[in-house]
């Protein structure tokens, strides 16, 4: 499995890189090139190996060279989410121990205030595409350096952190397996090899890279020689079109962007050729069962799914043929072992609901400045989970229903949130929605459903009883919503995953005090009062 720069020995002109809209091309010498100037740099500045960086920027082709030439020098480097303001970046910044952070242009204003507020011990500020004041140009200070390869190359690796949904956002870290920098990520050998990546491989990356699935699949793409199609942004016909313009093989999503590829006009899906499509491999969150019925109806059997955490504690995998047989499935374990255990820790036979744990063939990682902690929660067996809830059939395929957080009590009866959304991710008026639990008092919680309709027009009492009459026709009366509100705009981040603990807690809150809710903190936009009630 060769590393970049033996690609670029053998295959100079060969494309590396293509961003999806500038149409910008990195060869693979110009990749070589840049990433050994930027582990120049990174030596010039008295960067180490085992020392740590940090980086928020943007898709650019500059991402991708500097996290290779972070490989190259032996540097952990720890991509921010472009979402964080001033001091969520400081927290991830202090508690990575970051010497050296790099910002894009476009995010100044936050990466301005990160610098002034002087919080974290960083010595040395970047910007690419542009500059502010106290940055320094990373393009022209990269480009200074020579282009030969450093004297001490070490396997850098990534450490990411988590979405933090559940408290402060934590780094995973996994030790390299060697200090050969020829040495690939693990999920190179695993998932690559199920995925058949190859010298072949046109990868089409249409997430943000500093998530883990695209940073890796990325990264593992380059590895094996291919070439890697980034879009600067999500765009669901932009995506079919460089999918045909660049005959792309493979790719990953997340399931959001199925809906909105599928809610194109049909004349927009039927004009782009797809055929090239081999492997398109979906994670992160829950894919309803009717959206993945119309992916595989529309690209074929090429939809593949696995379920996995960052914790690497275990991951299944179910191709299109097999979820055929077992609709809703993620899949068989291809790592570790699936058990169910209830609350009071006993494990449960196949049919019945319980918190997923792994054991056996887990990934050694640990998480950074919490020494000890290798996962979100182990049982006294030593099994681990990251809090989902489901079940496994009798062939052993395990059904994700909800996160444990967010499953409703009421009445004594459990209701799983997701059901509710997987069903109304599917009306043709809705654009998304999220499903979660408020107080009421008789029963503890009830079902309160917030939807960004696809137009702000249908934002109406008579819209929320057309939607309510059509969801009651396919669920139980149980699992109805109580209360129904619009919002122009839900907390769903740019990796797939719809982030409503903020959303929740503001309801709940509005609930108990009688106030207003505010949404969505993070844009400071209040939540439309009750819509339709029933």
């Amino acid at each position: 499995m060769p590393h970049p720069a033996i690609t670029a020995e053998t295959y100079p002109h060969k494309p590396a890189i293509i961003m999806g809209g500038s149409g910008e091309v990195v060869t693979y010498s110009e990749l070589d090139t840049r990433s050994n100037q930027a582990a120049q740099l990174f030596r010039s500045l008295g960067l180490q190996r085992g020392d740590h960086i940090a980086m928020m920027m943007q898709n650019c082709r500059q991402f991708l060279e500097i996290c290779w030439g972070a490989q190259r020098a032996g540097l952990i480097f720890t991509p921010i989410s472009t979402h964080l303001k001033r001091d969520e970046t400081n927290y991830i910044l202090q508690n990575c121990g970051a010497k050296l952070f790099i910002a894009s242009h476009e995010l100044a204003a936050t990466a301005g205030e990160v610098m002034a507020s002087g919080a974290a011990a960083v010595n040395h500020f970047y910007m690419v595409d542009g500059l502010a004041d106290g940055f320094e140009s990373w393009d022209d200070s990269a480009a200074l350096q020579p282009e030969e390869r450093i004297a001490d190359e070490a396997n850098g690796v990534p450490m990411l952190y988590s979405s933090g949904t559940t408290g402060k956002p934590k780094g995973v870290f996994l030790p390299p397996s060697s200090d050969d920098v020829n040495t690939p990520h693990p999920l190179a050998n695993s998932l690559g090899a199920v995925f058949g990546f190859s010298p072949e491989t046109v990868y089409l990356s249409p997430a943000p890279l500093y998530h883990a699935a695209p940073l890796h699949y990325n990264m593992m793409t380059l590895y094996q020689g291919g070439t890697t199609v980034v879009m600067e942004k999500f765009d669901p016909e932009a995506a079919l079109q460089l999918i045909e313009e660049h005959r792309a093989t493979h790719s990953q999503w997340v399931p959001i962007m199925f809906v909105r590829m599928l809610k194109l006009p049909q004349e927009v899906r039927e004009k782009y050729d797809i055929s090239s499509m081999q492997f398109a491999i979906h994670a992160a969150a829950p894919c309803p069962i009717e959206i993945k019925e119309k992916m595989i109806a529309w690209w074929g059997e090429v939809i593949v799914e696995y379920y996995a955490a960052s914790e690497g504690i275990g991951i299944t995998i179910i191709d299109s043929a097999n979820w055929l047989t077992h609709k809703g499935s993620v899949g068989p374990a291809l790592s570790g072992q699936v058990h169910i255990v209830d609350d009071d820790g006993n494990e449960l036979p196949p049919g019945e609901i319980g918190t997923v744990y792994f054991s056996g063939d887990q990934t050694q990682f640990k998480y950074h400045n919490e020494p000890g902690k290798t996962a979100e929660a182990f049982n006294e067996r030593g099994w681990a989970t990251t809090g989902d809830v489901g079940y496994v059939d009798q062939d052993g395929f395990l059904y994700l229903t909800d996160r444990k957080n967010f499953m409703i009590i009421s009445g004594g009866v459990n209701i799983y949130p997701q059901e509710i959304e997987n069903l109304l991710i599917t009306h043709e008026k809705v654009a998304d929605v999220a499903v979660f639990g408020i107080p009421n008092e008789d029963f503890g919680e009830e079902v309160k459903a917030v939807i960004q309709p696809m137009n702000w027009v249908d934002a109406t009492d008579e819209v929320a009883i057309e939607i309510m009459e059509w969801l009651r026709e396919r669920i139980s009366h149980i699992k109805l919503p109580r209360s129904m509100d619009f919002h122009p705009q839900l907390p769903r981040m740019d990796n797939g995953k719809l982030y409503k603990r903020h959303l929740a807690d503001a309801y709940k809150g509005a609930t108990r005090s009688g106030e207003e809710a505010v949404a969505h903190p993070e844009q400071e936009s209040p939540a439309p009062k009750d819509d339709s009630a029933t």
